[in-house]
């Protein structure tokens, strides 16, 4: 066997790796080239649903990371630690490395690539995000060429299937998370998935593929879905509209350049996104002279990972093969300069809000008179009915700088006529 793998993890990725790489006889035949040379597992005991030889599987991961004779490491165990420093330490022993690991690149890129490109050898992440689907080399390769405008995304499976839930049935939030814990589409803490904190991890790797530069993940502006009610989701298809947790990167025209944040978003009825449902992921591409691309399919399985994987262990085997100690530089993540990230005070977006005011004569002028001294113009607002008492008014607002709008809601809040704002949700 000419290539030798090193696999960290054999959970549902490890062993979805491990199943297609021992059925590779009906795949590219360089797959055929690879040898499964030693896997760590934290437990010998556990039962699996691959057979591998008793020599090939170890509990000392280090081994692995160290062993002269392994030419790739496979990080398949996700966290932060200890797979962060097993990486470092793959490269620092002149590994090749493929991980699937978007938690510890979002963080520690900087460190990993620098590490990376210190010691000529290649970091992969296509398993990374959107799950199977092939995004992370296309940004890296076919997309190059173009100065890219937008990379907006529909990257947590568990959010989108808890918001398509909700539109398609009328449902709770809280209903739908139980319901999904209970199926396994949430895990037991769904914290990293339901408050955007999953995605925004991924449009970090994504934006810095896409703009050419680091990203610093606390610059990331980011807002879960558990503020998403049923009302707003039936308010939102009366208006036209779906209601989607989006991952946006845009380059701004002034700067600083780039606009990057996770929030629930309306997004019109006719858009490419808005009829991605379920659990599925899509990430929609703008750019010039490129116009629109979409990448869409499963966001997570053994299956679709593992073919991410495996993309990747192809591309680093055909690389060994290749005779050059030139790094191939679109394999690699090169830039060093971080992005600047605009401030979310100076974004330009729409609005949808939801107001519970008193019933009372001249609300919904006032509302309308403190929107226009703050400069910010409306789309529509209407009253739509009651909650016990109050009226619920809705505003939809066209296109604002966000530090003007919240102004004005700071203002609003203290009117003696309006009870609360339940809702406050960008529009794309």
């Amino acid at each position: 066997m000419g290539v030798k793998l090193g696999i960290l993890g054999l959970g549902t990725v490890g062993t979805g790796t491990v199943q297609l790489l021992q059925n590779s006889g009906f795949r590219h035949p360089l797959l055929q080239e690879v040898e499964i040379y030693r896997v760590g597992v934290r437990s010998l005991d556990k039962p699996r649903a691959v057979t591998l030889p008793q020599t090939v599987v170890t509990t000392d991961l280090e081994a692995i990371v160290i062993d002269p004779k392994v030419d790739i490491v496979v990080e398949v165990m996700g966290g932060l630690e200890p797979a962060r420093s097993l990486i470092l330490k793959a490269i620092q022993n002149g590994k090749h490395v493929v991980t699937a690991n978007k938690a510890a690149i979002s963080r520690f890129g900087d460190e990993i690539f620098s590490a990376a490109n210190e010691a000529g050898v290649y970091v992969m992440l296509e398993a990374a995000v959107g799950g199977g689907i092939p995004v992370i080399q296309p940004l890296k390769q076919s997309l190059s060429v173009n100065r890219i405008h937008t990379i907006t995304g529909i990257i947590n499976g568990t959010t989108n299937y808890i918001l398509s839930r909700m539109q398609t049935e009328g449902s709770n939030f809280s209903d739908v998370l139980a319901d999904a814990q209970e199926l396994g589409y949430a895990e037991a803490d769904p914290t990293a998935d339901v408050d955007g904190l999953d995605a925004a991890d991924k449009i970090a790797i994504l934006a810095s593929l896409a703009f050419g530069g680091r990203i610093k993940l606390e610059d990331v502006y980011c807002e879960g879905i558990r503020q998403v009610s049923k009302t707003d989701i039936a308010y939102a298809e009366k208006l036209g509209f779906v209601i989607k947790l989006l991952a946006i990167g845009k380059r701004m025209t002034s700067s600083p350049p780039i606009s990057i944040r996770v929030h629930p978003t309306l997004v019109p009825k006719a858009h490419p996104l808005a009829s991605i449902n379920g659990v599925n992921n899509a990430i929609l591409v703008e750019g010039e002279p490129i116009g629109q691309v979409m990448f869409f399919g499963p966001g997570a399985g053994a299956g679709p990972t593992a073919s991410a994987v495996s993309s990747d262990i192809l591309n680093l085997v055909a690389a060994l093969q290749t005779s050059t100690s030139v790094p191939n530089p679109l394999l690699t993540c090169a830039h060093q300069d971080y992005c600047q990230i605009v401030p979310m005070a100076e974004l330009i977006t729409r609005f949808y809000t939801r107001f519970l005011t008193k019933d009372q004569p001249g609300v919904i002028g006032k509302l309308g008179t403190c929107f226009g001294n703050h400069g910010v113009s409306l789309e529509s607002i209407v009253q739509t009915g009651f909650q016990g008492e109050l009226a619920e008014i809705v505003v939809v607002t066209h296109d604002v700088r966000e530090g003007d709008f919240r102004q004005a809601l700071t203002e609003i809040r203290t009117f003696a006529g309006v009870d609360s704002i339940p809702s406050l949700l960008r529009v794309l």
